[in-house]
């Protein structure tokens, strides 16, 4: 039986399939040519904070050590202080110190979450933790080269008490610099040591 659509439909469904199949055809190229790891700071982007470690660290300094990266803030009420207690619990068990696997707290409040606060603050979870800040600017450019999302979130019965709505993941990056994977807010631990087992190689 004929066809009985016209001549100018079936021409017309034929061009749409083979857009179909060119697209398809980039898409699965594209997938297969894209590097297994991202670069240095997850997308890419170059970034510079200040350390209360002292001195500058760069997207260049997450080069050498396997690293947890961590963003928050110091007023944050629970995700944060429990994402530190869980990442120093998991470095204790592992059994290996600060030159073997960094833990790194990038702050996404840089109004209130100075050098001398940051500092304060993480000398409650032990010794070996980075914290980071700098100018808004430069804080935005952080969380632009791991991809977080960070939005202040107002209190109107007390204003100086904003909080910070932001992304509650931890990075994992390797001696390279490079993306290896995330833990999830809530994570099961076991899973979580698993993860981090693997990047240290232990």
């Amino acid at each position: 039986m004929a066809d009985p659509a016209p001549r100018s439909l079936r021409t017309f469904r034929r061009i749409l399939w083979a857009l179909v199949a060119v697209v398809a055809i980039g898409a699965t190229a594209f997938y297969l040519m894209r590097p297994v790891n991202t670069a240095v700071g997850v997308n890419g982007g170059r970034f510079a904070l200040q350390s209360t470690t002292g001195g500058n660290f760069t997207d260049a300094s997450l080069k050498g050590v396997p690293s947890l990266v961590f963003f928050g803030y110091t007023f944050c009420p629970d995700v944060c202080p429990t994402t530190l207690a869980e990442m120093t619990a998991i470095r204790d068990q592992l059994g290996v110190g600060p030159d073997k696997l960094r833990i790194i707290f990038a702050t996404v409040d840089p109004e209130r979450d100075t050098i001398d606060a940051m500092t304060s603050y993480l000398a409650g979870y032990g010794e070996g933790i980075v914290g980071l800040t700098g100018t808004p600017a430069e804080v935005t450019a952080a969380e632009a080269a791991f991809g977080v999302f960070a939005e202040r979130r107002e209190n109107e019965t007390e204003p100086e008490f904003y909080f910070m709505d932001h992304t509650a993941t931890v990075f994992l990056l390797n001696a390279d610099g490079q993306f290896e994977g995330t833990i999830a807010y809530g994570e099961g631990h076991d899973t979580a040591v698993g993860k981090v087992k693997r990047l240290i190689g232990a």
